[in-house]
Protein backbone atom coordinates (compact mmCIF):
# COMPACT_ATOMS: atom_id res chain seq x y z
CA UNK A 1 0.00 0.00 0.00
CA UNK A 2 1.22 3.52 -0.78
CA UNK A 3 1.37 6.27 1.80
CA UNK A 4 -0.98 9.17 1.27
CA UNK A 5 0.26 12.38 -0.35
CA UNK A 6 3.08 13.74 1.87
CA UNK A 7 2.05 17.32 1.14
CA UNK A 8 -1.22 16.70 3.01
CA UNK A 9 0.28 15.09 6.11
CA UNK A 10 1.31 16.75 9.38
CA UNK A 11 4.79 18.25 9.07
CA UNK A 12 7.24 16.45 11.35
CA UNK A 13 9.50 18.22 13.82
CA UNK A 14 12.20 20.03 11.88
CA UNK A 15 9.87 20.93 9.01
CA UNK A 16 11.19 18.39 6.47
CA UNK A 17 8.61 15.69 5.63
CA UNK A 18 11.04 13.94 3.28
CA UNK A 19 14.12 13.67 5.48
CA UNK A 20 13.61 10.12 6.78
CA UNK A 21 12.86 8.59 3.37
CA UNK A 22 15.57 10.63 1.62
CA UNK A 23 18.24 9.47 4.06
CA UNK A 24 17.13 5.82 4.01
CA UNK A 25 16.25 4.86 0.43
CA UNK A 26 16.10 8.17 -1.44
CA UNK A 27 12.59 7.32 -2.67
CA UNK A 28 9.17 7.79 -1.09
CA UNK A 29 6.41 5.53 -2.40
CA UNK A 30 3.32 7.67 -2.05
CA UNK A 31 0.06 8.53 -3.77
CA UNK A 32 -1.33 11.35 -5.89
CA UNK A 33 -4.82 11.54 -7.36
CA UNK A 34 -5.47 7.95 -6.35
CA UNK A 35 -2.39 6.56 -8.14
CA UNK A 36 0.83 5.20 -6.67
CA UNK A 37 3.72 7.55 -7.44
CA UNK A 38 7.37 7.17 -6.39
CA UNK A 39 8.99 10.45 -5.35
CA UNK A 40 12.71 10.78 -6.09
CA UNK A 41 14.04 12.64 -3.06
CA UNK A 42 17.84 12.76 -3.07
CA UNK A 43 19.87 15.41 -4.86
CA UNK A 44 21.80 12.75 -6.76
CA UNK A 45 18.61 10.88 -7.69
CA UNK A 46 16.78 13.95 -8.96
CA UNK A 47 19.73 14.99 -11.15
CA UNK A 48 20.10 11.47 -12.57
CA UNK A 49 16.37 11.11 -13.26
CA UNK A 50 16.17 14.54 -14.89
CA UNK A 51 18.92 13.51 -17.31
CA UNK A 52 17.37 10.13 -18.14
CA UNK A 53 14.54 11.29 -20.40
CA UNK A 54 14.43 7.97 -22.25
CA UNK A 55 13.22 6.15 -19.10
CA UNK A 56 11.44 9.11 -17.50
CA UNK A 57 9.63 11.03 -20.20
CA UNK A 58 8.13 14.52 -20.42
CA UNK A 59 6.13 13.54 -23.51
CA UNK A 60 2.85 13.55 -21.60
CA UNK A 61 0.47 16.49 -22.19
CA UNK A 62 -1.17 17.83 -18.99
CA UNK A 63 0.52 15.09 -16.90
CA UNK A 64 3.96 16.58 -16.26
CA UNK A 65 2.66 18.81 -13.44
CA UNK A 66 1.52 16.98 -10.33
CA UNK A 67 -1.42 17.13 -9.83
CA UNK A 68 -2.24 16.76 -13.51
CA UNK A 69 -4.04 19.57 -15.32
CA UNK A 70 -6.67 17.96 -17.53
CA UNK A 71 -9.33 20.03 -15.74
CA UNK A 72 -7.71 23.36 -16.66
CA UNK A 73 -6.15 22.91 -20.12
CA UNK A 74 -6.29 20.75 -23.22
CA UNK A 75 -3.05 21.87 -24.92
CA UNK A 76 0.46 20.53 -24.50
CA UNK A 77 2.81 23.03 -22.87
CA UNK A 78 5.74 23.76 -25.18
CA UNK A 79 8.59 23.06 -24.81
CA UNK A 80 8.11 21.56 -21.32
CA UNK A 81 6.06 18.54 -22.35
CA UNK A 82 8.28 17.42 -25.22
CA UNK A 83 11.31 15.12 -25.09
CA UNK A 84 14.61 15.46 -26.90
CA UNK A 85 15.45 15.89 -29.69
CA UNK A 86 12.17 17.66 -30.56
CA UNK A 87 12.46 19.70 -27.38
CA UNK A 88 15.54 21.40 -28.77
CA UNK A 89 13.63 22.52 -31.88
CA UNK A 90 10.75 23.93 -29.85
CA UNK A 91 13.13 25.75 -27.54
CA UNK A 92 15.18 27.15 -30.42
CA UNK A 93 12.01 28.42 -32.12
CA UNK A 94 11.02 30.66 -29.21
CA UNK A 95 14.51 31.47 -27.97
CA UNK A 96 15.11 34.73 -29.88
CA UNK A 97 12.12 36.43 -28.27
CA UNK A 98 13.15 35.31 -24.80
CA UNK A 99 16.64 36.73 -25.22
CA UNK A 100 15.06 40.18 -24.90
CA UNK A 101 15.86 40.45 -21.15
CA UNK A 102 19.46 41.10 -22.19
CA UNK A 103 18.33 44.30 -23.96
CA UNK A 104 19.37 47.39 -21.94
CA UNK A 105 16.07 49.08 -22.77
CA UNK A 106 14.11 46.18 -21.37
CA UNK A 107 16.29 46.07 -18.26
CA UNK A 108 15.63 49.76 -17.73
CA UNK A 109 11.90 49.24 -18.15
CA UNK A 110 11.80 46.50 -15.51
CA UNK A 111 13.92 48.63 -13.19
CA UNK A 112 11.38 51.43 -13.55
CA UNK A 113 8.60 49.04 -12.48
CA UNK A 114 10.62 47.97 -9.44
CA UNK A 115 11.31 51.62 -8.53
CA UNK A 116 7.64 52.51 -8.82
CA UNK A 117 6.50 49.61 -6.63
CA UNK A 118 9.16 50.32 -4.01
CA UNK A 119 8.25 54.02 -3.92
CA UNK A 120 4.58 53.14 -3.58
CA UNK A 121 5.30 50.67 -0.80
CA UNK A 122 7.44 53.10 1.18
CA UNK A 123 4.66 55.68 1.01
CA UNK A 124 2.22 53.36 2.83
CA UNK A 125 2.07 52.63 6.56
CA UNK A 126 1.98 48.92 5.73
CA UNK A 127 2.03 46.81 2.58
CA UNK A 128 0.33 43.55 1.59
CA UNK A 129 3.30 42.05 -0.24
CA UNK A 130 1.47 39.43 -2.33
CA UNK A 131 -1.20 41.58 -3.96
CA UNK A 132 0.40 45.04 -3.70
CA UNK A 133 3.93 44.11 -4.74
CA UNK A 134 4.65 40.58 -5.99
CA UNK A 135 1.67 40.13 -8.33
CA UNK A 136 2.01 43.60 -9.93
CA UNK A 137 5.75 43.07 -10.36
CA UNK A 138 5.29 39.68 -12.03
CA UNK A 139 2.51 40.88 -14.33
CA UNK A 140 4.10 44.16 -15.38
CA UNK A 141 7.46 42.50 -16.01
CA UNK A 142 5.71 39.89 -18.14
CA UNK A 143 4.03 42.65 -20.14
CA UNK A 144 7.46 44.14 -20.81
CA UNK A 145 8.86 40.78 -21.83
CA UNK A 146 6.00 40.06 -24.25
CA UNK A 147 5.81 43.71 -25.34
CA UNK A 148 2.10 43.74 -24.51
CA UNK A 149 0.08 46.91 -23.86
CA UNK A 150 0.21 48.12 -20.25
CA UNK A 151 -3.52 47.58 -19.95
CA UNK A 152 -2.99 43.85 -20.45
CA UNK A 153 -0.88 43.78 -17.29
CA UNK A 154 -3.78 45.29 -15.33
CA UNK A 155 -5.93 42.34 -16.42
CA UNK A 156 -3.23 39.82 -15.50
CA UNK A 157 -2.90 41.38 -12.05
CA UNK A 158 -6.61 40.77 -11.51
CA UNK A 159 -6.09 37.02 -11.95
CA UNK A 160 -4.49 36.69 -8.52
CA UNK A 161 -1.73 34.29 -7.57
CA UNK A 162 -2.69 31.43 -9.89
CA UNK A 163 -4.21 31.36 -13.37
CA UNK A 164 -5.61 27.83 -13.12
CA UNK A 165 -7.13 27.68 -9.63
CA UNK A 166 -8.77 29.96 -7.10
CA UNK A 167 -7.57 30.46 -3.54
CA UNK A 168 -9.46 27.33 -2.46
CA UNK A 169 -7.67 25.28 -5.12
CA UNK A 170 -10.74 24.84 -7.30
CA UNK A 171 -10.34 24.84 -11.07
CA UNK A 172 -11.04 28.07 -12.95
CA UNK A 173 -11.76 25.99 -16.03
CA UNK A 174 -10.34 26.64 -19.47
CA UNK A 175 -10.50 30.43 -19.40
CA UNK A 176 -6.75 30.79 -20.04
CA UNK A 177 -6.95 28.86 -23.31
CA UNK A 178 -9.84 31.03 -24.45
CA UNK A 179 -7.95 34.17 -23.50
CA UNK A 180 -4.79 33.04 -25.33
CA UNK A 181 -6.86 32.27 -28.43
CA UNK A 182 -8.24 35.81 -28.29
CA UNK A 183 -4.70 37.21 -28.08
CA UNK A 184 -3.67 35.25 -31.18
CA UNK A 185 -6.77 36.39 -33.05
CA UNK A 186 -6.00 39.98 -32.06
CA UNK A 187 -2.45 39.56 -33.33
CA UNK A 188 -3.68 38.32 -36.71
CA UNK A 189 -6.12 41.22 -37.07
CA UNK A 190 -3.78 43.92 -35.73
CA UNK A 191 -0.13 42.78 -35.85
CA UNK A 192 2.23 44.35 -33.32
CA UNK A 193 5.82 43.88 -32.28
CA UNK A 194 4.83 41.52 -29.49
CA UNK A 195 5.11 37.85 -28.59
CA UNK A 196 1.60 37.05 -29.75
CA UNK A 197 2.18 38.33 -33.28
CA UNK A 198 5.58 36.63 -33.33
CA UNK A 199 3.97 33.27 -32.52
CA UNK A 200 1.61 33.59 -35.49
CA UNK A 201 4.66 33.96 -37.75
CA UNK A 202 7.08 31.46 -36.23
CA UNK A 203 8.08 28.25 -37.96
CA UNK A 204 9.41 24.95 -36.68
CA UNK A 205 11.08 22.31 -38.81
CA UNK A 206 10.25 24.32 -41.94
CA UNK A 207 6.50 24.72 -41.26
CA UNK A 208 4.38 27.32 -39.44
CA UNK A 209 3.43 26.65 -35.85
CA UNK A 210 -0.02 25.14 -35.51
CA UNK A 211 -2.64 26.94 -33.43
CA UNK A 212 -2.28 24.22 -30.80
CA UNK A 213 1.46 24.85 -30.58
CA UNK A 214 0.94 28.60 -30.33
CA UNK A 215 -1.53 28.07 -27.51
CA UNK A 216 0.86 25.65 -25.82
CA UNK A 217 3.64 28.24 -25.73
CA UNK A 218 1.33 30.91 -24.35
CA UNK A 219 -0.12 28.55 -21.77
CA UNK A 220 3.25 28.05 -20.16
CA UNK A 221 4.19 31.73 -20.48
CA UNK A 222 1.14 32.76 -18.45
CA UNK A 223 0.82 29.78 -16.10
CA UNK A 224 4.36 28.57 -15.56
CA UNK A 225 6.12 31.65 -14.26
CA UNK A 226 3.35 33.17 -12.18
CA UNK A 227 2.80 31.62 -8.76
CA UNK A 228 6.45 30.50 -8.64
CA UNK A 229 7.75 34.06 -9.05
CA UNK A 230 5.14 35.47 -6.69
CA UNK A 231 6.09 32.86 -4.09
CA UNK A 232 9.79 33.61 -4.46
CA UNK A 233 9.41 37.37 -4.17
CA UNK A 234 7.21 37.13 -1.09
CA UNK A 235 9.48 34.51 0.49
CA UNK A 236 12.57 36.69 0.08
CA UNK A 237 10.85 39.76 1.47
CA UNK A 238 9.42 37.73 4.34
CA UNK A 239 12.88 36.43 5.23
CA UNK A 240 14.40 39.89 5.29
CA UNK A 241 11.46 41.16 7.32
CA UNK A 242 12.44 38.69 10.05
CA UNK A 243 16.21 38.92 9.58
CA UNK A 244 17.09 42.59 9.24
CA UNK A 245 20.77 41.92 10.00
CA UNK A 246 20.95 39.67 6.93
CA UNK A 247 19.46 42.45 4.81
CA UNK A 248 21.92 45.03 6.08
CA UNK A 249 24.80 42.59 5.69
CA UNK A 250 23.90 41.81 2.10
CA UNK A 251 23.66 45.51 1.34
CA UNK A 252 27.32 45.81 2.29
CA UNK A 253 28.34 42.72 0.28
CA UNK A 254 26.95 43.08 -3.25
CA UNK A 255 29.49 40.48 -4.38
CA UNK A 256 27.36 37.86 -2.57
CA UNK A 257 24.13 38.80 -4.27
CA UNK A 258 24.14 36.04 -6.88
CA UNK A 259 24.92 33.41 -4.26
CA UNK A 260 22.15 34.76 -2.05
CA UNK A 261 19.67 34.56 -4.91
CA UNK A 262 20.61 30.92 -5.53
CA UNK A 263 20.23 30.17 -1.83
CA UNK A 264 16.74 31.66 -1.76
CA UNK A 265 15.68 29.50 -4.71
CA UNK A 266 17.06 26.47 -2.88
CA UNK A 267 15.32 27.19 0.40
CA UNK A 268 12.01 28.34 -1.05
CA UNK A 269 11.84 25.72 -3.82
CA UNK A 270 8.93 27.48 -5.59
CA UNK A 271 8.46 24.36 -7.69
CA UNK A 272 8.03 21.62 -5.11
CA UNK A 273 8.10 18.76 -7.59
CA UNK A 274 7.40 17.86 -11.20
CA UNK A 275 6.39 14.65 -12.93
CA UNK A 276 7.80 12.34 -15.55
CA UNK A 277 5.92 9.48 -17.19
CA UNK A 278 7.20 5.91 -17.62
CA UNK A 279 7.24 4.81 -21.30
CA UNK A 280 7.43 1.19 -20.14
CA UNK A 281 7.30 -0.90 -16.97
CA UNK A 282 10.14 0.31 -14.75
CA UNK A 283 11.65 -0.47 -11.36
CA UNK A 284 11.87 2.60 -9.15
CA UNK A 285 13.10 2.45 -5.60
CA UNK A 286 12.73 -1.32 -5.37
CA UNK A 287 9.17 -1.45 -6.71
CA UNK A 288 7.81 -2.11 -10.18
CA UNK A 289 5.65 0.59 -11.74
CA UNK A 290 3.55 -0.02 -14.83
CA UNK A 291 3.86 1.72 -18.18
CA UNK A 292 2.28 5.20 -18.21
CA UNK A 293 2.53 5.67 -14.45
CA UNK A 294 4.27 8.78 -13.17
CA UNK A 295 7.39 9.54 -11.18
CA UNK A 296 7.88 12.69 -9.10
CA UNK A 297 11.15 14.62 -9.16
CA UNK A 298 10.99 16.35 -5.78
CA UNK A 299 12.98 19.58 -5.96
CA UNK A 300 11.88 20.56 -2.44
CA UNK A 301 13.46 17.43 -0.98
CA UNK A 302 16.60 17.47 -3.14
CA UNK A 303 17.25 21.05 -2.09
CA UNK A 304 17.37 19.89 1.56
CA UNK A 305 19.76 16.99 0.93
CA UNK A 306 22.60 17.33 3.44
CA UNK A 307 24.93 15.39 1.12
CA UNK A 308 24.73 18.24 -1.37
CA UNK A 309 23.98 21.14 1.00
CA UNK A 310 25.63 20.99 4.44
CA UNK A 311 23.33 22.35 7.15
CA UNK A 312 20.44 22.35 4.67
CA UNK A 313 17.90 23.86 7.07
CA UNK A 314 20.00 26.98 7.52
CA UNK A 315 19.78 29.94 5.15
CA UNK A 316 23.35 30.80 4.17
CA UNK A 317 23.44 33.72 1.79
CA UNK A 318 27.08 33.01 0.94
CA UNK A 319 26.50 29.31 0.20
CA UNK A 320 28.27 27.97 -2.89
CA UNK A 321 26.05 25.63 -4.85
CA UNK A 322 27.13 22.17 -6.02
CA UNK A 323 27.45 21.48 -9.72
CA UNK A 324 24.08 20.87 -11.38
CA UNK A 325 21.78 21.48 -8.38
CA UNK A 326 18.14 20.56 -8.97
CA UNK A 327 16.76 24.04 -8.66
CA UNK A 328 13.14 24.50 -9.64
CA UNK A 329 12.72 25.10 -13.39
CA UNK A 330 11.52 28.46 -14.59
CA UNK A 331 8.38 27.53 -16.50
CA UNK A 332 8.02 30.94 -18.05
CA UNK A 333 11.37 30.56 -19.74
CA UNK A 334 11.53 27.97 -22.52
CA UNK A 335 15.34 27.98 -22.56
CA UNK A 336 15.75 25.06 -20.19
CA UNK A 337 16.45 21.80 -21.99
CA UNK A 338 14.47 18.80 -20.83
CA UNK A 339 16.79 15.99 -19.80
CA UNK A 340 19.52 18.23 -18.43
CA UNK A 341 20.01 19.55 -14.91
CA UNK A 342 18.13 22.85 -14.66
CA UNK A 343 20.01 26.01 -15.48
CA UNK A 344 19.04 29.65 -15.02
CA UNK A 345 18.59 31.86 -18.07
CA UNK A 346 17.68 35.52 -18.59
CA UNK A 347 14.25 36.41 -17.31
CA UNK A 348 12.56 39.81 -17.04
CA UNK A 349 12.81 39.61 -13.26
CA UNK A 350 16.53 38.83 -13.22
CA UNK A 351 17.27 42.53 -12.80
CA UNK A 352 14.83 42.97 -9.92
CA UNK A 353 17.21 41.96 -7.10
CA UNK A 354 20.04 44.15 -8.35
CA UNK A 355 17.71 47.11 -8.68
CA UNK A 356 16.33 46.52 -5.21
CA UNK A 357 19.88 46.26 -3.89
CA UNK A 358 20.72 49.66 -5.35
CA UNK A 359 17.67 51.14 -3.71
CA UNK A 360 18.55 49.48 -0.39
CA UNK A 361 21.78 51.39 -0.28
CA UNK A 362 19.78 54.61 -0.19
CA UNK A 363 16.87 53.42 1.92
CA UNK A 364 16.76 50.43 4.25
CA UNK A 365 13.16 50.80 5.39
CA UNK A 366 11.91 47.99 3.13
Amino acid sequence: MSNKCPFHQPVPEGGDPFKAARESTGVLHTEFQGRAVPMILSHEGVVATAKDWQRFSSDAPVRVPIPSEEDVRTVRQYPLEVDLPEHHDYRKTIEPFFNRPKDPQMIAAVEAVVDSLIDGGLAKPDLEIVHDFAIPLQSRALAILTNAPEGDADLWISWGTHVFRDKEGKSKGFFLEHYCAELLDRALENPRDDLFTALTRMEIQGRPLTREEQLGYLNIVFAGGRDTIIHTITGVIGFFGEHRDALLGLRERPDLFNLASEEFFRVLSPITHIGRVLPEETEVGGRIYAENERVSLCWASANRDAKAFPDPDMVKLDRKMPRGPPRPPDYANPHRKTGNPPRWHPHPLDETPSRARTRLRANTRI
